[in-house]
């Protein structure tokens, strides 16, 4: 088959959208060449420059339509101009594609056959947060996820959890949802296992937990300003979390928290940072405190694994499936169960070791070769079916 591999216009400041697509996407790389089919790479011009060197007989590379941006065609509206871009689709049958390898969940409806990816469908699961469910938000999800989903040959997902999900919410039959856990960044296993000192200008103290997520409301931070608040003035456990992230909305509601608990001395929030940055911080916490509310296809606890960061992760549905006996669990609506956890790992050095080695191994077990081989796997059998049509 000649397959498509679109490629999103993910920044890296989106945070786990962007890391997925650009490790599973190197992984591609490296086995393509072990494959009988061939691969067409689509990418939009300013994503071009970030792809690494393509140097493959059977991969080339299709610069797609630059995407129309929604003030454009507000403009184009206002002035009565007729703007019609190209579709994707005729765009994919100009290329010749007999199937499309989404790395993220699709944005908009397709006729070519697909497989895809989905992290989750949390706007069905815990509709009240406003980043899935404001203005037409909520509206916008269930008609594309209920159109391209149920259109898709497979989708991937890495729970049976979330099999469960799809099969409940969208009528997905059990045969098209493939299980392939997610796969543990690479990038961190390209790095010297010495732990190198954080920059100076962050001025962080010696002991401090970590949080890389983007200041959405179901990320959950307040939780967890609490449960510091808790640390610092009942405990008598003095402690700093460090919150790393781009702001999506929430940051300045959490900012008014931090300031009215008056724990300015006890938070600190860095914003978006270099990768070899965030790198740094994993290996000097104390500890990973992921307490969203959304899951469990996250990729922080897995980046914490590979180096060597012990987990404090929220236990909702499919964290234990996902993270084994390699985390604290806690209720994430319970600042109490938060703090608990944290002196546990304080007190209990054994249990912080067996933590740090349970995740090594998980991590080392979730490659992303893996992930790929068993997508190509799935594409080798659906080829039976796709060569019944021109």
């Amino acid at each position: 088959m000649r397959i498509g591999i679109p490629l999103m216009d993910l920044p890296p400041t989106i945070g786990g959208g962007f890391v997925f697509q650009s490790e599973i996407f190197n992984a591609f790389l490296t086995l393509a060449g072990q494959s009988h089919h061939s691969f067409v790479v689509f990418c939009y011009p300013d994503a071009i420059k970030g792809l690494p060197q393509i140097d493959l007989p059977n991969v080339e590379l299709i610069q797609l339509d630059a995407p129309v941006r929604s003030v454009v065609m507000r403009a184009a509206n206002k002035l009565r101009l007729l703007y019609r871009p190209r579709p994707l689709d005729k765009q994919f049958r100009d290329a010749g594609i007999d199937f499309l390898w989404l790395l993220a969940p699709p944005n908009r409806q397709l006729d070519t056959p697909y497989m895809t990816v989905m992290w989750d469908i949390q706007h069905r699961l815990q509709p009240w947060f406003p980043e899935v469910s404001a203005g037409r938000i909520w509206r916008q999800r269930e008609a594309l996820y209920g159109s391209t989903l149920r259109r898709a040959a497979a989708i991937i997902v890495g729970t049976e959890v979330g099999r469960q999900e799809l099969e409940l919410f969208f009528q997905i039959p059990r045969s098209r949802i493939l299980i392939v856990p997610h796969p543990t960044p690479q990038i961190t296993s390209t790095q010297s296992s010495t732990v190198e000192p954080l920059p100076e200008h962050y001025k962080l103290p010696k002991q401090y937990i970590l949080y890389p997520a983007q200041f959405w409301a179901h990320k959950n931070h307040v939780n967890l300003v609490l449960a510091v608040e808790m640390l610092v003035r009942q405990l008598n456990r003095p402690i700093t979390a460090v919150f790393v992230g781009s702001d999506q909305g929430n940051l300045r509601h959490l900012e008014k928290v931090v300031r009215d608990r008056k724990l300015t001395d006890h938070v600190r929030i860095l914003g978006f940072v270099p990768r070899d940055d965030l790198i740094r911080l994993y290996r000097n916490a104390f500890a990973l405190t992921y307490v969203s509310f959304f899951g469990p296809e996250n990729l922080p606890p897995l980046e914490a694994f590979a180096l060597g960061c012990p987990v404090v992760a929220a236990d909702v549905d499919g964290a234990r499936e996902q993270l084994s006996d390699a985390a604290l669990y806690i209720d994430p609506k319970s600042p109490r169960q938060i703090a608990d956890a944290i002196i546990r790992l304080q007190d209990d050095e054994v249990l912080r070791s067996r933590l740090v080695d349970a995740g090594h191994k998980i991590a080392e077990h979730r490659k992303p070769e893996i992930f790929v081989k068993k997508s190509l796997a799935f594409m080798d059998q659906f080829e039976a079916v796709r060569r019944c049509w021109a």
